[in-house]
């Protein structure tokens, strides 16, 4: 008898077994990614010290007046150039990914070509 989860439960359960391999550094952060239906929440961690260095999200004043709809592939893109000038700013070029658990497709995939057309490397 198979039991039914939620889809929420199985994207956490995926998120536990990749966390097992990535792992972010002073040198090389981990840009984690969670989405909801609405919108993005980017956070990049050194893991290692236990400190965000870097957060972002949809639900900015300067993202909500310029993003029409807050969590789809547009929004991911406009997200993907935000973090990496953040962190471009801050002096840190090399990043971990962290999907979060989500296929590598969609938003996810934009956010991550984003990030790299504006500079950053995974």
């Amino acid at each position: 008898m198979r039991v039914y989860t939620s889809r929420n439960a199985e994207r956490q359960n995926r998120h536990v077994r990749l966390r097992r391999k990535v792992e972010g550094s002073t040198e090389r952060p981990r840009l984690h990614v969670f989405k909801s239906h609405k919108n993005f929440y980017i956070q990049v961690i050194d893991d290692l010290a236990g400190t965000t260095l870097v957060a972002a999200s949809s639900l900015e004043p300067e993202m909500k007046s310029s993003i029409k709809s807050r969590g789809n592939v547009e929004a991911a893109k406009k997200m993907g150039g935000v973090i990496a000038e953040r962190l471009l700013a801050k002096g840190i070029k090399q990043v971990v990914f962290d999907r979060g658990g989500y296929q590598y497709q969609g938003a996810v995939k934009a956010l991550a070509d984003a990030a790299r057309a504006a500079g950053l490397e995974f």
